[in-house]
């Protein structure tokens, strides 16, 4: 079959394009970068498709139209034959090739060993290593394929890397990455256009990113558009990026240094945005970091509700407690002057008052006692108190010879959209 496909292919004017019926395939790539290394260092081959007249048609609508799954098979393959050759003819020895694969071909090809032998043969002998080729598979296809894990067995053992593509669109989970252990996961456009309208989603896309890390795959945002999209998926620490903002579809392939000076421009903007956000910071919580080191100095002559006074007094504290090296409460939460009596949040009414629970791992207890004197700073999150978000300052204070944790708790509504 695939010399049969490789027959329909004809180059011109320096590229490959090929026919399929009445139907005109031409290969378009993107760049995608690394903001590390601030160059190109692959780029997805995307299928462009036309009829006799030259009107544009969906790559969707030309695999619909196909009768039955032999000829989507046979489609599919001559499509990633087209991408092969021109990102060969164009690229040379650089980058990684991403290869967008249909689902049910990926299962059905990978366990046809003898064409799963060829096509490695073919790509192999365009001078085109399996170990720069990335094949793209939508994660939808793991819960409708028995076969998949197995097919993804037989794809590896090619040579070639994974990516998990569209990942956070749908019902999308971790599960399918712990089973599949793809090399690399696209984030879908979605998670970036939630987050730069929410300082809360862009922190949980952080986390999302870091987790990813831990599992074990380099993290691409795809759908970067423009440059305060680029920043946040800078600020987040993706590996790499893919988008508009970088280059969009092409007939050949963008020269490696193509955005390095893009990226050079976002990297400088982002020290300087971070510039000022530390600033912001700083004025903002500074004042809480005194009062909390000037109420640490007290306790060691004053009782705890004398020595927090002035604490206690400031705009926006929620309450401040004091932990043992157990973290559990040496004593009732000391409210501000005026506050009615501490109740938890009604909807959290089932775990009972937060002071009557133990706080050892939580990060605020934990890097107070590793640096004694310190004060730590958590990041935002919802108090138990009331529906408000808060951010917990504590430091670690000797008290007849034990450390004992001063905490205080601080609205931070304002970070929290």
């Amino acid at each position: 079959m695939l010399l049969q496909l490789a027959d329909t292919l004809v180059h011109e004017g320096g590229r490959w394009h090929a026919r399929y019926g009445p139907w005109l395939l031409e290969s378009h790539f993107q760049p995608v970068f690394s903001f590390p290394h601030r160059r190109a260092v692959g780029y997805e081959a995307l299928l462009r498709v036309s009829d006799d007249s030259g009107q544009v048609a969906p790559p969707l609508k030309f695999f619909e139209q196909l009768g039955s799954f032999e000829a989507q098979w046979a489609a599919d393959r001559l499509c990633r034959l087209l991408h092969a050759h021109n990102f060969v003819h164009e690229a040379g020895d650089m980058g990684w090739l991403f290869l967008n694969i249909h689902p049910a071909v990926f299962v059905h090809g990978a366990l046809q060993t003898e064409a799963m032998a060829a096509s490695v043969r073919t790509v192999q002998s365009l001078g085109l290593p399996m170990h720069r080729l990335v094949l793209e598979v939508t994660e939808d296809v793991m819960a409708q394929e028995v076969d998949f894990e197995q097919a993804v067995s037989a794809v590896r053992q090619t040579g070639c890397l994974l990516a998990l593509d569209d990942f956070g669109a749908g019902h999308s989970n971790f599960d399918r990455i712990w089973h599949i252990h793809p090399e690399i996961v696209k984030l879908d456009r979605s998670l970036l256009r939630r987050a730069c309208g929410s300082p809360r989603i862009a922190r949980v896309l952080a986390q999302m990113v870091s987790l990813l890390h831990e599992c074990g795959s380099l993290v691409l945002l795809e759908g970067v558009e423009t440059r305060d999209e680029a920043l946040l998926a800078l600020d987040v620490d993706v590996d790499l990026v893919q988008g508009f903002v970088f280059g969009r579809p092409v007939p050949g392939t963008l020269g490696p240094s193509g955005a390095s000076q893009e990226i050079d421009q976002i990297w400088a903007l982002l020290d300087e945005r971070h510039a000022a956000s530390r600033l912001a910071h700083d004025v903002r919580i500074t004042p809480y970091r005194a009062a909390l080191k000037e109420a640490q100095q007290r306790l060691a002559y004053q009782p705890r509700g004398l020595a927090c006074a002035a604490l206690l007094a400031m705009r926006g504290v929620q309450l401040a407690f004091v932990l043992d090296e157990q973290g559990r409460h040496v004593d009732e939460p000391m409210l501000p002057p005026g506050s009615e009596p501490l109740r938890s949040d009604p909807r959290f009414e089932p775990l009972g008052l937060p002071s009557e629970a133990r706080w050892a791992r939580r990060p605020y207890f934990r890097r107070a006692l590793d640096e004694p004197g310190v004060v730590q700073m958590t990041r935002p999150y919802l108090s138990l108190y009331g529906p408000r978000m808060c951010v917990t300052l504590s430091v670690a204070v000797p008290v007849a010879g034990r450390l004992q944790v001063l905490c205080v708790d601080v609205d931070w509504a304002g970070e929290a959209a």
